[in-house]
């Protein structure tokens, strides 16, 4: 039997004008967290997670937030701002780690992993150069899900902590060395010159995130700039981000020795995908450098690029090699908690909000590729086949982990 297309038609208008079935959208299931921010311990760790504007954020969410006392005080944070804007002020350290997610900069001490409870979730740093095989081992006892925000990647795959910790190092680079290099140490010059005077040379030693931000600030200054890296791409694509020509190589000895020679400020920015940083510049090019001239060692986090560079502090951040100015800080970005501070907490508050919205921490690790990347330990099973490989410990594949559970 055949049906006309005007019989059709008719169907068609019948079937609109029935009761139709009323869709409607599948809601996700809030879930309201409990989230305790410690006091750093970690000697000269003057950041705090989350800061009291992002508390008021999450507060108004509907979620508790409980922060040890004086945890803000080195980022010009104090008790009253993080209580107005929401927070519990934990007077008992312990009460802080009952927290369900417990949110650090620095990773945790075994006194802080012994107050943790089962079952909890950590956020924190991983720092793999120091981290010590015993505190992983308490962790995995724990059944801690450990997520380090320094591995988490954003939705267009860049890793959000870094690049902002590197925005600020370069920065500060470029102003520390700055005020060393006009100091009665250095050689009582000034980085960008004036009219009728040669402005100082600064060479830069790799072209990532660190680099761009100490050419930047450099530049803005007056100073003149090279940059090495043996990367083309990195170097081209830093020319591109600054937009403007200036002086790049390769990492080559001969050509970095020239530079440094004729060089009134050099910034170690070199960046290890693993393990520790490659010593490019040698004892014997630091001895050709010119008196006073000053070195800012950022990769000292990962032993530092310079063969002279040796860890200094907060408190005592230079010292004199061959008469030249060593500024070898780990942690640079610690030296300006406060704007360190905000930067973190405008990264991680809306990260805390969407684990909310999306259900919980389970769930986020599921559906969230790039914050899966970060997930190091998940409920006591160690997920980085890095650290399982380095310290001899069992680890599983994260993604097979999820899949069984």
């Amino acid at each position: 039997m055949t049906i006309s297309g005007d019989a059709l038609k008719s169907l068609a208008q019948e079937a609109a004008l029935l009761p139709q079935e009323e869709m409607l959208e599948v809601g996700r299931q809030e879930k309201k967290l409990y989230i305790g921010i410690p006091k750093e311990t970690s000697f000269k760790e003057n950041r705090v997670a989350i800061a009291p504007e992002a508390v008021s954020l999450l507060t108004a969410h509907g979620h508790t937030v409980v922060v040890e006392t004086k945890a803000g005080k080195l980022a010009s944070f104090s008790d009253n701002d993080y209580s107005e804007a929401g927070a519990r002020i934990g007077y008992d350290r312990e009460e802080v780690f009952k927290a369900d997610l417990i949110f650090k900069v620095a990773p945790p001490t075994n006194d802080e992993i012994d107050m943790m409870q089962m079952r909890q979730t950590l956020f924190s740093a991983l720092q793999l150069t120091v981290q010590p095989k015993n505190t992983l081992e308490k962790l995995m006892k724990k059944r801690v899900t450990a997520i380090a925000w320094d591995y988490v990647k954003d939705n267009s795959g860049i890793f959000p902590v870094i690049r902002s910790m590197g925005e600020l190092s370069g920065n500060t680079a470029i102003l520390r060395a700055g005020q060393y290099l006009s100091e009665e140490d250095g050689r009582g010059m000034l980085l960008g010159g004036v009219a009728g005077i040669a402005p100082a040379e600064v060479v830069i030693i790799g072209a990532g995130t660190v680099a761009e931000y100490a050419a930047r600030a450099a530049l803005g200054l007056g100073a003149i700039v090279k940059v090495f890296d043996n990367s083309t791409y990195k170097l081209r694509r830093l020319q591109n981000s600054l937009n403007q020509r200036i002086y790049t190589s390769v990492i080559t000895p001969k050509v970095l020795a020239k530079a440094l020679k004729r060089a009134d400020v050099a910034i170690g920015a070199l960046r290890a995908q693993a393990g520790r940083t490659p010593l490019v510049v040698s004892d014997k090019m630091v001895q050709d450098m010119k008196e006073g001239s000053v070195i800012v060692d950022v990769s000292i986090d990962q032993g530092g690029c310079f063969e002279t560079s040796r860890v200094t502090s907060h408190e005592n951040p230079t010292y004199k090699e061959y008469g030249i100015v060593h500024y070898c800080v780990p942690n640079i970005a610690s030296g300006v908690p406060r704007t360190a501070s905000f930067a973190l907490s405008n990264i991680f508050a809306p990260l805390i909000l969407d684990i909310g919205e999306g259900g919980g921490m389970e769930k986020i690790i599921r559906a969230n590729s790039g914050f899966r990347h970060g997930v190091y330990m998940y409920n006591g099973t160690l997920t980085s086949s890095y650290l399982g490989e380095t310290f001899g410990l069992p680890f599983k594949d994260l993604n097979l982990l999820m899949a069984a559970f």
